[in-house]
């Protein structure tokens, strides 16, 4: 009988929020696939960080690694359930990448959007998305995320989202909508009947919801339905079906190095992120490291070199640098210069991982296109495991025994947009909370 294998295209490195011990793989050359489609676990994710790039990238380079999949699985008893991996508040290269990988994995009965991440507030009733916060319910085109100087929309409805980001090539009226009563009364008859690509938006408001939803799935899927998925990563909790981790979240210190200070790396700049590193500065142990990126990128150089200084005179007083982006968003004439600037911020905050001190304890990455360049560029690692969440939707993942010059050491995947005020505080104190370098110390800055 074929394994299941549910193979996920991963647009930041942040989509394994919801599950642990399965392979993160930043290469997709066949090799590397093929050792992932043989590990145990019942998943992996490749991490294409195509939300940092144009949305022509984004499509050559999933085509890339479809075509890879397809040489791989030639031949293996796998039956893959293949998984787009995108943001819970709706922003990334839909249709581009679903439509790159109809083209080459298909074809599909249905490709269904799924965007509910319940750890992350998000949650989807009749067709609406919800970001929950404070108490309240608002629909998604409200927040700061549908504003998005890249990927930014005018629908929470998600039939009328199809049809904007389509420009119309999907209706809004040919998008089947399965809601909660759908969902909790069972969907698998429903599911026999698709075809054609159909596109399908599912409501969801609990795991639960998800759960019922996956069984369904997977009872059609062995009849012999295929079906191709745009999901945030709740929906993967519920295919994957795996136990709780075995290392609980209070205690991920034990990774910690040596019990050594870390480092924290700080590229995002959504709002949510800024007040998250107002909280993290209060704390004693920390020292801030502003990166001015408006010396960027003439002054690389020498910019790099006063970080890594700083950086090596903190480390050894005990204390973990915070090392963070100015936080002025800086305007642009058109996308291509934005992403083009990204790249250059990104880059240098990449030689600044490469040059962090060798007896690091801990690294933290916040920020989903940071934390993809630092396992990926980095750290330049081919494959990473990963250990399971310090806090619900922050991931850890940790070096292999053998890289070298940060062996076993545990790395922090943080989202941009996850957790509440005081979440990358609560991070930085479960890894230190049990070290000899978590104390109250001067706190004035090096």
């Amino acid at each position: 009988m074929a394994t299941t294998k549910i193979i996920v295209l991963d647009d930041d490195p942040t989509g394994s929020q919801t599950v642990h011990s399965c392979l993160l793989l930043t290469r997709w050359d066949v090799a590397t696939l093929k050792e992932a489609l043989a590990d145990s676990a019942p998943l992996f994710f490749v991490l294409t960080n195509t939300r940092g790039m144009s949305a022509d990238a984004a499509a050559a380079l999933t085509r890339d690694v479809c075509r890879n999949l397809k040489q791989a699985l030639a031949g293996a008893d796998i039956h893959p359930v293949f998984v787009s991996r995108s943001d819970s508040t709706l922003r990334g290269h839909y249709p581009v990448e679903t439509d790159v990988m109809a083209e080459e994995l298909g074809p599909f009965d249905a490709h269904f959007l799924v965007p509910a991440f319940f750890e992350g507030g998000r949650i989807t009733r009749n067709s609406i998305h919800y970001l929950r916060t404070d108490g309240k319910e608002i629909p998604v085109h409200e927040t700061e995320f549908a504003r998005d100087s890249v990927f930014g929309y005018q629908h929470s409805y998600l039939p009328d989202y199809v049809e904007e980001k389509t420009r119309g090539r999907i209706k809004a009226a040919e998008v089947k909508r399965f809601l909660l009563a759908d969902l909790r009364a069972g969907v698998h008859k429903q599911l026999l009947g698709l075809s054609g690509n159909a596109c399908v938006v599912v409501d969801a408001e609990t795991q639960d919801d998800l759960n019922r939803f996956a069984a369904d799935l997977l009872k059609a899927a062995a009849s012999g339905k295929r079906f191709l998925f745009r999901s945030a990563a709740s929906l993967l909790t519920s295919l994957a079906g795996l136990p709780p981790q075995s290392v609980p979240a209070a205690e991920m210190t034990k990774y910690v190095r040596g019990g050594r200070p870390g480092a924290v790396i700080v590229g995002s700049h959504v709002p949510k992120t800024t007040s998250q590193l107002q909280e993290l500065l209060k704390l004693p142990g920390i020292t801030p490291i502003e990166v001015d990126v408006h010396r960027l990128p003439q002054d690389h150089a020498q910019l790099l070199a006063e970080v890594l200084v700083r950086v090596e005179a903190i480390h050894a007083a005990g204390r973990t640098s915070v090392i963070f982006t100015s936080r002025a968003e800086r305007g642009f004439p058109d996308q291509a210069a934005r992403l083009a600037f990204g790249e250059q911020v990104s880059g240098f905050l990449m030689d600044v991982v490469r040059g962090l001190p060798k007896t690091l304890g801990f690294l933290i990455s916040k920020g989903g296109i940071t934390s993809n360049d630092v396992l990926s560029s980095g750290l330049a690692l081919r494959t990473a495991r990963l250990l399971g969440q310090i806090l619900p939707g922050v991931s850890v993942v940790r070096c292999p025994p053998d890289h070298a010059r940060f062996a076993d050491m545990p790395v922090v995947i943080f989202p941009g947009n996850v957790g509440d005020d005081h979440a990358l505080a609560t991070v930085y104190q479960r890894l230190t909370a049990n070290t000899k370098y978590f104390q109250e110390r001067d706190k004035n800055s090096l």
